[in-house]
């Protein structure tokens, strides 16, 4: 591994760090990707530079190197470590101890986790400064947005240190500054999703036309301008009086509806599951044709977002020389 060019160590080679590693690659950084299965392994050769090809701009020099174990990375040049191991917090809380007992002390050790805290994964850890959760969104490499997420014992100076990584890797990161269930993002995802298959649950839509509204209705904006800056644009007074309507009639269930309980009981979890139903009913065909589609939607949309940062970079450059 070449000691003079940034590194990242990705826990893990499945989807979500093969999509991670891809960000790292497409930078120009050299990734080295921990991952025990030998099949999988093997296929990170070639499965990460895709990964970056999909992402845009590649910078010339990216490096990939998959090693079985974290006993068998080079640390020297590495600057971060994003753990994209599975779901469990006792598989999370054994990468990271040992994960602990490897890495230089000034390295930042990073949980790509959706949802366990990263004060649970690091309770037994004597560094818990260094640590935060590092949570990116599906497909990682497509969607731009990184939610930095510290614990009460996380360094603020950490924190800043792994925004500067994301943004350096053309990244955009949120600082979620309390480790709370969901974060930031998903929260909020949720609490729509909520309403959403409320409405399905409860007969007042389909999924079709629920997807619509949101994709081709208040959806659509959100490329253009967040939930708040919208309000801002469009005026706060006409949400308020629509919400003292609105929010007493809102799904309030602490629970997963029934609609999606009965869905994953019976194993339809989409695209993924054996019949290959969830809410709508695929085949490999059609399921293979909608991910084409969601990639190419999601890249032009990036490229939208890419735009606007060159032409505000542009206008800063102009209002310095002047």
């Amino acid at each position: 591994m070449n000691q003079q060019q940034d590194c990242a160590v990705i826990i893990g080679g499945g989807t979500m760090g093969r999509d991670v590693a891809g960000i790292f690659y497409a930078a120009g950084w050299a990734t080295q990707v921990v991952e025990p299965g030998a099949a999988t392994r093997a296929s990170l050769a070639s499965a990460v530079p895709a990964a970056a090809q999909a992402a845009g701009i590649v910078r010339a020099g990216g490096q990939v190197q998959a090693v079985a174990t974290v006993a068998d990375i080079d640390w020297r040049a590495v600057r971060i470590v994003i753990e994209c191991a599975p779901e469990k917090l006792a598989v999370k809380q054994q990468v990271f101890a040992e994960l602990e007992k490897h890495a230089p002390p000034g390295v930042p050790l990073t949980s790509n986790s959706s949802g366990i805290p990263i004060s649970l994964i690091g309770a037994s850890c004597s560094t818990r400064e260094r640590m935060l959760g590092l949570h990116f969104f599906m497909p990682a490499h497509l969607v731009p947005a990184v939610e930095v997420i510290r614990s009460e014992q996380s360094s603020e100076a950490v924190a800043q240190e792994v925004s500067a990584i994301m943004r350096a890797v053309r990244k955009k990161p949120v600082q979620v500054k309390k480790d709370v269930p969901g974060f930031l993002a998903n929260r909020i995802q949720h609490a729509m999703m909520r309403e959403a298959i409320a409405l399905v649950d409860e007969g007042f839509a389909s999924p079709e036309d629920v997807d619509t509204a949101v994709r081709y209705g208040f959806g659509f904006r959100y490329i253009a301008a967040g939930p708040l800056l919208q309000k801002d644009l469009a005026g706060i007074d006409i949400h308020c009086a629509a919400a003292a309507s609105i929010y007493p009639a809102l799904a309030n269930n602490t629970e997963p509806s029934p609609v999606m309980k009965n869905l994953v009981a019976n194993g339809d979890y989409g695209v993924k599951s054996p019949g290959m139903k969830g809410f709508y009913q695929w085949d490999q065909a059609s399921a293979a044709r909608e991910q084409q589609r969601y990639e190419r939607a999601l890249a032009k949309a990036m490229q939208i977002l890419r735009d606007e940062e060159e032409e505000e970079a542009q206008r800063q450059d102009a209002m310095g020389k002047a």
